[in-house]
């Protein structure tokens, strides 16, 4: 069963994090920029998966996450190149990024994450 207002509350938390993001976009340590951009991708997903009726693990992998969503029917492309985010929610965000790690091009990854939440709003708007 869907759970709408588990996704709004998600939802809500993803949006803090997206004006975090913002405030960070211009001057931040990579780490913390990335951090942010794979706890929004996170909500967004798992509010995602509340709408469609599955239970969402608790798991930090975005890669996971997409395939679930994409084992029910949803279809998550656009959204498939926020996987590399997934090192950012732990491992980045202690042990720091090495200088051999391809930076994230801010803007780009911002406004497909935007995207992500703009589309889990408009489904459970659907639902309205």
């Amino acid at each position: 069963m869907s759970d709408p207002k588990c996704a709004r509350r998600l939802l809500e938390a993803a949006d803090r994090d997206i004006e975090t993001l913002k405030l960070l976009l211009a001057d931040s340590p990579e780490e913390s920029f990335g951090f942010h951009l794979q706890q929004a991708s996170e909500k967004a997903l798992k509010a995602w998966l509340a709408l469609v009726g599955r239970r969402y693990p608790r798991t930090h992998d975005l890669e996971e996450l997409l395939d679930l969503l994409g084992s029910s029917g949803e279809a998550t492309g656009f959204f498939r190149a926020l996987a590399v985010l997934t090192p950012y929610a732990v491992e980045f965000r202690h042990e720091g990024v090495g200088s051999d790690h391809e930076p994230i091009v801010r803007d780009q990854a911002l406004v497909r994450v935007e995207a992500l939440v703009q589309r889990v709003r408009d489904r459970l708007a659907e639902l309205r």
